[in-house]
């Protein structure tokens, strides 16, 4: 029996034809997996199964019957949910007022009566949660099930996942895919979009491979593999790539044969400081401690990995050293010289750049073309501007010279940034902050919801820089990707340090623990005693 049958589904933007007579089916109960490359098409086809956007071409069937979608009111009155990759919630709101809001012909609503509808849903599901906690107080998987309980607290059939994981703990994934097969099983139908395939294998029962925007590859899960789903993606096998990059895809990819990197800047250029972290301390929005005492160390030549389940202090902790935040306490110096009460404007223009990990709302002006994204930080000055006067002919020359650099895809430097993919989005944030030859770099999960292409791409820039002899902090909730990368890794907890270690697969349980509050030195203690 097929449940939602897409035929020939075609779509165009300008200059992009980002789906292309595209066929996917889905059966009840099963856990469907889409794959591909960021700017693949996946995105865009779920939107049009979500009503979100109109084909241009092809047509939805649901249990055979043929259904046109004039918006997301559409899709969600025939059973049809999606939970975005940046989700669609109002902080102030509890749980259940963000679930219930917007229900059609219900200008009263029984709040109580709601409250225990919404436990009652979660209950069944397997997705625990407060349902009169306020959103702002909820961690980023308490928040991705709220999205969910909205969609089945309206009665979806079919549940459309864009990235769940990528911003989850790896508790919190495990917590999820245990509630989509608990779904499954009661017969809901879910589209999983993910890069992680060590995830898809786990648990889909099917998977399709969009690249370019046509379907290229679709088998059951249980008749491919990891390896040949992210050569089906990136469009020739891993064998084909070299060196470090090879690596990095395949311990993205999940190998577990993927050893740590050895390159080793120059021995001279590690003895330079080029951050220095004493004592730190510093609040949340709420005027909260989130960053207690931390102290950290980045030299020339190296990557310090921060790991840490999300909400830990890392955020707060690399907005305090890119001078968005306030310090409350302690000190901080970048190239040996006090930075403590620097402006935002100092960081910059002491060699330094912060690649944030919101790409939509801190990275990039998405009604802004590439041009002015590109030139946010210089178009003060020549030849950009002349006279209090923005150079367009020399900001589209400086812009595409960094799109065929770090291999942005897009028709031209004029179209939006909103037009990109996220991974197209990323490459050109990298390019514009490391166009300014910074000695000290700041990645804040600079992968986040990227493909293996995307990914790999990103981390291989960073290794360059490295390699350039810069200093690098980066901040990663992928364990796999700080262990590959990183020469040293300290691992936050509730806004603490607990502890610093070298970075190797042979550490893994050791900063498994750390991440679960153990201080190193305690772990340390109990080897000792044994």
């Amino acid at each position: 029996m097929i449940l939602v049958e897409m035929k020939n589904i075609t779509k165009r933007f300008p200059g992009v034809l980002a789906n292309d007579q595209v066929n996917l089916t889905l059966q009840p109960g099963e856990i469907h997996g889409l794959l591909g490359e960021n700017g693949a098409g996946k995105t865009t086809l779920m939107n049009v199964l979500f009503g979100l956007y109109r084909p241009d071409g092809g047509e939805i069937c649901l249990n055979g019957q043929p259904v046109v979608f004039h918006s997301p009111a559409d899709a969600i009155g025939h059973g049809i949910g999606m939970v975005h990759q940046h989700f669609k919630l109002v902080p102030p709101f509890s749980v259940t007022e963000n679930v219930v809001l917007g229900l059609p012909g219900r200008p009263l609503i029984d709040m109580k009566a709601a409250e225990a509808q919404v436990a009652a849903v979660a209950e069944q599901y397997g997705l625990k949660i407060d349902p009169g906690a306020r959103v702002q107080q909820l961690t980023v998987g308490e928040q991705q099930r709220v999205e969910i309980l909205s969609s089945l607290y309206r009665g979806a059939e079919v549940l459309i996942l864009d990235e769940p994981t990528a911003v989850l703990t790896p508790q919190e994934a495990e917590i999820l895919s245990t509630g989509l097969r608990r779904m499954a099983e009661q017969g809901k139908s879910i589209v999983f979009i993910s890069h992680k395939l060590e995830e898809v294998i786990k648990i889909t029962r099917r998977v399709t491979v969009l690249r370019a925007g046509r379907v290229v590859f679709s088998a059951m899960t249980a008749d491919t593999s990891k390896a040949q789903m992210a050569r089906e993606m990136i469009g020739h096998d891993l064998a084909t790539l070299h060196g470090e990059q090879r690596a990095s895809v395949l311990a993205l990819a999940g190998a577990e044969q993927a050893a740590h990197l050895e390159e080793e800047a120059p021995a001279e250029a590690q003895e330079a400081v080029i951050l220095q972290v004493e004592n730190l301390h510093v609040l949340d929005d709420r005027g909260l401690p989130a960053v207690k005492g931390v102290s950290l160390t980045v030299h020339a030549g190296e990557i310090l990995g921060i790991a840490g389940v999300d909400g830990n202090g890392q955020h707060e902790l690399v907005e305090a050293i890119a001078r968005l935040r306030p310090i409350q306490s302690g000190s901080l110096a970048i190239h040996e010289i006090d930075a403590t009460r620097w402006e935002t404007h100092d960081f910059i223009n002491h060699q330094a750049c912060y690649i944030t990990d919101d790409r939509q709302h801190e990275g990039l002006i998405l009604d802004f073309d590439l041009g002015r994204n590109a030139t946010l930080k210089i178009f003060g000055k020549q030849p950009y501007s002349k006279r209090g006067l923005l150079q367009f002919p020399a900001i589209q020359a400086f812009t595409r010279q960094l799109m065929d650099a770090f291999d942005v895809r897009a028709p031209t430097p004029n179209v939006q940034a909103a037009t990109l993919s996220g991974g197209n989005q990323q490459k050109l944030i990298l390019a514009r902050e490391l166009s300014q030859s910074p000695r000290l770099i700041l990645a804040n999960k600079p992968t986040r919801g990227l493909d293996i292409g995307a990914a790999t791409y990103i981390n291989q820039k960073l290794l360059d820089e490295r390699a350039k002899g810069n200093g690098i902090l980066l901040i990663s909730a992928d364990l796999d990707e700080l262990l590959l990368l990183s020469d040293r890794i300290l691992v936050m907890y509730n806004g603490q340090s607990m502890g610093e270690l070298a970075a190797g697969r042979a550490e893994i349980q050791k900063i498994g623990m750390m991440m679960a509050g153990t201080p190193l030195a305690e772990l340390e203690s109990q080897e000792a005693t044994v």
